[in-house]
């Protein structure tokens, strides 16, 4: 008897603890997903493509735009986390969720997640332009629609993840009023797809032979075929790097009396990047993107080799 008690303790799932004044917040903070912000750094895509980025009315209107599309997507995992609490609970590892584990209570992740998600557009509208404002609030209404029930759809569910990253790259350029161009639209978009559909295929590859296992992890997982997720990231690589180089192209020879045509040699290095890239893709071993960028010394090496020659090319050296 004795034993068989300690087995049933052990297969409970752990009961929500009481918060605390110093465990509040910290929860709150960690629910707000810290390391996912390195990727609202994509705010100054646009702004660097155009060669505006480093005047101080561009730097201070990126910095409010990054802090305003930070507190967005945090507001979506704060009401994520608060809407699958009670499923959290039951999972192996979801249930060390602050929300989950009972240190933030559901209301209060509701509450700030709420205020932040009004917040955030709001704040864009008085400090930014309306476009920044439209976009930031289209941004949080497709996610918490994600959230609700678009993440059980298949391919609907690639392309909001897909745009979420589109939206970030464009953000920061309507912020300065600078005119988007359709091939960076269609590089950025494309890329986005290559490395989600990526994570996707690896996490598929990693988890297959158990159902189980995939469901747990992510329950579309269990609808798509690992061929069709390596079409996917296939097809946008390819669309990428060729939006890549007709962009690339389209300004012709060497631009205003620089020593290279540096656009032009950058072709290489994004080609390059994307090539050792699908590597960890073909392999299953494509995770977070920056994860794969930072673990990956020559991935990392090419990232900086075609920044360096794409910002030679914008300030025409």
């Amino acid at each position: 008897m004795p034993e068989r008690s300690a087995t049933l303790e052990r297969a409970r799932p752990p009961q929500p603890s009481r918060p605390g004044p110093v465990s509040l917040p910290l929860g709150l903070l960690k629910t707000a997903r810290p390391r996912q912000w390195v990727k609202n750094v994509l705010v100054v895509a646009a702004p660097a493509a155009a060669g505006e980025l480093f005047s101080r009315h561009a730097l201070s209107q990126l910095a409010i735009v990054f802090v305003l599309f930070t507190a967005a997507a945090s507001a979506v995992y704060l009401i994520n986390d608060a809407r699958d609490a009670d499923a959290d609970r039951a999972h192996p590892t979801k249930c060390r969720r602050p929300v989950a584990a009972g240190q933030v209570p559901v209301p209060v992740a509701y509450a700030v997640g709420g205020v932040l998600a009004v917040l955030a557009p709001v704040a864009a509208a008085v400090l930014c332009t309306p476009l920044t404002a439209a976009l930031l609030a289209a941004y949080v209404g497709m996610q918490l629609a994600y959230c609700v029930s678009l993440k059980h759809v298949l391919v609907v569910d690639l392309t909001i993840v897909t745009t979420g990253f589109l939206m970030r790259a464009m953000i920061g350029g309507l912020a300065l009023g600078i005119p988007l161009s359709r091939w960076f639209l269609i590089t950025t978009g494309f890329g986005a797809l290559f490395m989600v559909s990526a994570k996707r295929y690896s996490e598929a590859v990693q988890m297959a032979g158990s159902s189980e296992k995939l469901g747990a992890t992510r329950a579309l997982l269990t609808e798509y075929t690992t061929g069709y997720l390596r079409f996917v990231w296939q097809l946008a690589a390819g669309v990428a790097v060729l939006a890549y180089c007709l962009w690339a192209m389209e300004s012709g020879g060497t631009a205003n009396g620089s020593l290279l045509p540096w656009r032009q040699l950058s072709m290489a290095a994004f080609i390059l990047a994307i090539l050792r890239y699908a590597v960890f893709a073909d392999r299953g071993t494509a995770g977070e993107p920056e994860d794969v960028v930072l673990r990956d010394r020559a991935l990392a090496v090419i990232g900086l080799v075609w920044l360096a020659m794409y910002g030679l090319a914008v300030t025409d050296w």
